[in-house]
């Protein structure tokens, strides 16, 4: 048997108690079966926490995660959004590690009506595992995406905002939420202070009542970065008005893009920088991608990525015995690989070690926490990360 030379990649800060989590990355010649043995584990502990599909079959570059019994003395808030179809095995096991659940979501009209969500189970699921329920609303459409139209319609339309209010004080007692989450994108550069001014209400009036604002905003990096996701998000409101503030530091590889990192620490670095001189960090929670992307090449414009699980994009880089190689600069793991139709892909994700980079930049600069996009995939190894890292802060 050829003897293995181990590498950890170790986290050190001052807030563990112990050694801290390791993470191995799989050389050739490694089986699971070495790893565990080097590290007093057993092989079932491993394949379970890195969800391996088979554990027979490592990929070179493959981050696995080994457990520790350290707890950190830190603690964070972490925000998870999630669509009704999750599981029930999975609402489990995400929500002792939440601060915040948001059903994703209820829809706004012109008219200030919202169309309710199938999220009475996750509610009640949440009030019990000690997480506070967020009444998700958002503009988007009949067709699935983003309403200009509606947001328009709330900003400039008493009537419409005035039934908006009454019903979100409604549906906050009698469904039992804890407060409001507002992600309302593609909203108008010439909205950007109606926006500004239906936050200062909806503050004002949730907050008479008991109940907390929080807002989700898109990733930027200068207050007059240009474009519909971007103009209309004034940092500096947000972070007067809202309790807390979700930065979606995400999609800069995304469905219909070429292939790259989806959430570069380069890029979140940048706007986290600029984010924390127009709002307190102790508002921030920093938004974290829960998926792939598979992309197939050769990238034409137009041509869509197909979502894949963490887990997944690993078990398949092990299945057709792809090198998992890392982007040091976006702290990103990707690999390469031909399908039996000899179709050439290219497939990036997230692993231990990129959860474990973002985490970095939410101590350094003092934020709140983090916010999941979404919490329907499984990611057993980022949570074992997170757990290492930070404690979840629980507020109710």
């Amino acid at each position: 048997m050829v003897k293995l030379s181990i590498i950890y990649l170790k986290i050190t800060h001052t807030i563990y108690r112990g050694d801290g989590m390791r993470i191995y990355i799989a050389r050739r010649g490694d089986s699971l079966y070495s790893i565990a043995r080097a590290n007093g584990v057993t092989v079932r502990t491993l394949a379970e926490l890195n969800e391996l599909s088979d554990p027979a079959r490592l990929s070179v570059g493959q981050a696995i995660v080994i457990p520790d019994m350290s707890r950190p003395v830190s603690e964070t808030e972490v925000n998870g959004y999630a669509y009704p179809n999750i599981s029930a095995e999975q609402l489990g096991a995400v929500l002792p590690q939440l601060t915040y659940l948001c059903p994703f979501s209820w829809q706004i009209d012109e008219t200030g009506g919202i169309t309710p969500v199938d999220d009475e189970v996750m509610i009640s699921a949440a009030w019990e595992n000690g997480c506070a329920p967020l009444l998700t609303l958002t503009n988007l459409g009949v067709n699935g995406g983003f309403s200009s139209g509606i947001a328009h319609s709330i900003f400039t339309d008493a009537a419409a905002q005035d039934t908006l209010v009454r019903n979100t004080l409604s549906v906050l007692e009698s469904r039992g939420y804890y407060g409001v989450n507002l992600n309302i994108e593609y909203v108008q550069p010439y909205d950007r202070e109606g926006y500004n001014a239906f936050l200062k209400r909806m503050s004002e009036t949730l907050h008479a009542s008991g109940y907390m604002l929080s807002s989700a905003v898109a990733p930027k990096s200068a207050d007059d970065q240009h474009g519909v996701l971007y103009t209309a998000h004034d940092y500096a409101a947000h972070g007067q008005y809202c309790d807390r503030v979700v930065i979606m530091t995400y999609e800069w590889g995304y469905t219909y893009s070429a292939p790259r990192a989806i959430s570069p620490v380069n890029e979140m670095r940048r706007v986290i920088a600029y984010a924390v001189t127009k709002m307190p960090p102790s508002k921030i929670l920093l938004g974290f991608s829960n998926y792939g992307y598979d992309w197939t090449l050769p990238w034409k414009q137009g041509q869509a990525a197909r979502v894949i699980s963490n887990a997944a994009a690993v078990n398949l880089a092990a299945s057709v015995y792809a090198q998992i190689k890392f982007d040091e600069t976006a702290q990103a793991p990707f690999f390469n690989y031909t399908d039996p139709a000899g179709v050439r892909h290219e497939v990036w994700f997230e692993d231990a070690r990129s959860v474990r980079a973002r985490l970095a930049l939410v101590r350094e600069y003092g934020l709140a926490g983090i916010s999941i996009w979404t919490v329907n995939m499984r990611n057993r190894a980022g949570l074992s990360v997170l757990e290492s890292e930070f404690s979840t802060e629980k507020i109710v």
